[in-house]
């Protein structure tokens, strides 16, 4: 690839990529502010930790395009920040709801995280179609032949947090959400809270113990190189 390639790739990535880490930066700022109870002790390290991760996630995704390969990526397994973004999502809706559910209804608590997570989706989506044809090149070569409403209805679709029909795949890399491809992280973030207010918070710590045990060997065989 000469020069002239290298520049008409990577200057779309990065553009592509610099939405990704205000999009992760306004989630980080988000949780930051509306996670804790104010009438529960709150936990600074957790914000520190959180800001790491975000960092870790945005670093990897700015040098993913310029490394040659695993070996030259800067952030080689960076990606891995996002289980720990899950794994805090979960200890934090878990502190600040289990013990408020003989005050609070099934609804009110869907309201609550919909307050908290909806503005993301949103604001997410809404960049994504904004910069969606400043980021034409060889490595989305469909996206100079989407026409304006077509893009359109996806982002009105990526507003509900909905996976887009693979007919609606704009970019050519059949993406949960072509217009914000992260944005899957808040689609099964609202997975999680909807299992988490229907059944989880009524397990038992044996019956969580067992979910926990039983999600490892599921995981670790998905990962496993015979998997794949």
């Amino acid at each position: 690839m000469n020069a002239s390639e290298e520049a008409l790739v990577h200057h779309p990535i990065l553009f592509y990529n610099l939405r990704r880490f205000s999009f992760i930066a306004c989630i980080s700022y988000l949780r930051m502010n509306n996670n804790e109870l104010v009438t529960k002790p709150h936990y600074p390290i957790l914000d520190g930790l959180r800001g790491v991760a975000a960092i870790i996630v945005v670093t990897f995704h700015l040098c993913e395009p310029l490394a040659t390969g695993n070996l030259d990526k800067l952030v080689n397994h960076g990606y891995l920040a996002v289980d720990f973004f899950f794994l805090l999502s979960g200890f934090v809706m878990g502190y600040a709801y289990d013990d408020r559910w003989n005050k609070m209804t099934t609804g009110s608590f869907f309201k609550r995280r919909i307050e908290r997570l909806q503005p993301m989706v949103v604001l997410g989506m809404t960049m994504g179609a904004i910069g969606f044809y400043f980021t034409d090149s060889t490595l989305w070569p469909l996206i100079h032949t989407i026409p304006v409403w077509k893009m359109l209805l996806v982002m009105l679709i990526g507003y509900t947090i909905l996976p887009v029909p693979l007919s609606l795949d704009i970019r050519g890399w059949e993406e949960m959400h072509p217009l914000n491809s992260v944005g899957w992280s808040l689609f099964f973030e609202y997975v999680a809270n909807i299992l988490y207010a229907v059944w989880i918070r009524k397990f038992s710590k044996t019956a969580l113990s067992i979910l926990v045990i039983i999600a490892s060997i599921v995981l670790a065989h998905w990962q496993s190189p015979t998997a794949m």
